[in-house]
């Protein structure tokens, strides 16, 4: 009598699991290679973008974030940039700050360039605008706090936020409110 395997035997037997283990076996070598070539590409300095060995900040901070595009009215780009918050500005509601000079650059610009102590090279008060925001330590007005402006100002805001804002104060001569 003669007995034939069941089958469950037939499955488990060694004539069976060889194709199987090859087939792990073929897997396990290519997640291995995959994992290699992974790692190498991540250590060859070929493998992508040259990175500064000071690369910055690794998270997002509020200087690279742009404050207004320039396409906001008048008093958005002044409020929305925050400058209420140290500035006094004619026409602009609830600019009443008291950290940085009144913005009547209609009157004080002239004497702000004609100052022994400025050293920055802005010929027109549009353009001492432009360069206070942009480089605020080129001259800061005489009675007020050195090194308070931000110096990333600048950087946030577009060229036609600024172009405004310095066509706007190089005309404020005194308390006219904007509607």
């Amino acid at each position: 009598m003669q007995v034939e395997p069941s089958e469950s035997s037939v499955s488990s037997s060694p004539a069976t699991r060889p194709p199987e283990r090859a087939a792990i076996v073929i897997v396990m070598g290519l997640v291995l290679l995959y994992a290699l070539w992974t790692l190498r590409s991540l250590q060859s300095p070929s493998a992508g973008p040259v990175v500064s060995p000071n690369p910055g900040p690794t998270s997002l901070t509020a200087e690279m974030i742009p404050l207004v595009s320039g396409d906001e009215s008048i008093v958005e780009i002044f409020t929305k940039s925050g400058c209420p918050v140290c500035h006094t500005i004619p026409g602009i509601p609830g600019a009443n700050g008291q950290v940085g000079p009144l913005l009547t650059l209609g009157v004080t610009g002239a004497q702000r360039l004609a100052d022994p102590s400025y050293r920055g090279t802005a010929r027109t008060v549009h353009e001492y605008v432009v360069e206070s925001v942009v480089d605020p330590s080129v001259f800061v007005v005489p009675g007020y706090p050195v090194r308070t402006m931000p110096v990333w100002y600048g950087a946030k805001l577009s060229a036609l936020a600024l172009e405004k804002i310095a066509d706007y104060l190089e005309h404020q001569t005194g308390n006219v409110l904007i509607k």
